[in-house]
């Protein structure tokens, strides 16, 4: 019996392996070769085909019996098919299989700048281009600083594009923000996240990171709490409404705030 499970479980993880590995395999068959990037090129059982080169600035590369091969523009799978194709319609080869490696990448790259620990120009790597994986390599949005929304900007099919990502929604179980694909050139903006202010008598007036569904009982709470001479009747909130008018409400203690409220609690008379 402890065999069959430990058979069980050898077969779900080769599955598992697999499954992560055709992935990567795909998504790395979609990326785009551009001038600057390292490849190494294999045909298979023909090692005097081997070719390791950098894509020149106009994409041309120089291949064994074909000469100049224009792969600048062209999907890892594209310029695979390519080769191969130019191979066996030369009849050098009657089936050539070719493989293009990615070693380095240096003509598809994104931005990502604001409220992040290492703000900076990324690569996207073959099979490592997801809005969660640049902003790994940038060190993750900076804690208690940065905004869960993340805006993701530049050009798809001609036109400008611009996105916002509810961030941890990506990971959230219901899964209802995609792990968005970037492409080149586009560029990543973490803004600062947004503020409340809460003054008047409570122990530690000044701004606080506004929390995702933070109540006016929480924000107090983060506070420290009313002062000996404080009460909660009459508090007041100063909110910023969509005109850029300011209106004053008298809020429950468990309704949510939104960015930029003023909270004011006041003196009590008694």
């Amino acid at each position: 019996m402890t065999r069959m499970r430990d058979v069980l479980k050898w077969l779900m993880a080769t599955m598992l392996m697999a499954l992560s590995l055709g992935a990567w395999a795909e998504e790395s068959s979609a990326y785009v070769l551009g001038a600057g990037d390292q490849i190494r090129v294999t045909v298979y059982q023909n090692a005097d085909l081997l070719v390791e080169t950098r894509i020149p600035e106009g994409g041309v590369i120089s291949f064994p019996l074909l000469g100049s091969v224009q792969i600048g523009g062209l999907t890892v799978a594209d310029a695979e098919k390519k080769i191969a194709t130019g191979l066996k319609s030369g009849n050098f080869l009657k089936n050539p299989q070719v493989a293009i490696l990615v070693i380095s990448v240096k003509a598809n790259q994104v931005s990502v700048l604001g409220q992040v620990n290492r703000p900076g120009r990324y690569p996207l790597e073959a099979g490592n281009s997801r809005l969660s994986e640049v902003l790994a390599l940038a060190g993750g949005i900076m804690a208690g600083v940065g905004s869960d929304i993340v805006v993701v900007s530049g050009v798809r099919n001609g036109d400008p594009f611009r996105m916002e990502v509810d961030f941890p929604k990506v990971f959230a179980s219901q899964g209802t923000e995609e792990d968005m694909q970037l492409q080149n050139g586009d560029t990543i903006w973490v803004d600062r996240a947004p503020q409340v202010y809460v003054y008047g008598e409570v122990q530690r007036p000044g701004a606080q990171v506004l929390v995702r569904d933070t109540t006016v009982l929480q924000a107090l709470a983060t506070a420290g709490g009313l002062t000996l001479r404080g009460t909660e009747r009459g508090i007041k909130v100063h909110r910023r409404d969509a005109s850029g008018q300011v209106k004053i409400i008298s809020p429950g203690m468990n309704d949510k705030l939104q960015p930029s409220d003023i909270i004011y609690i006041k003196e009590s008379l008694f």
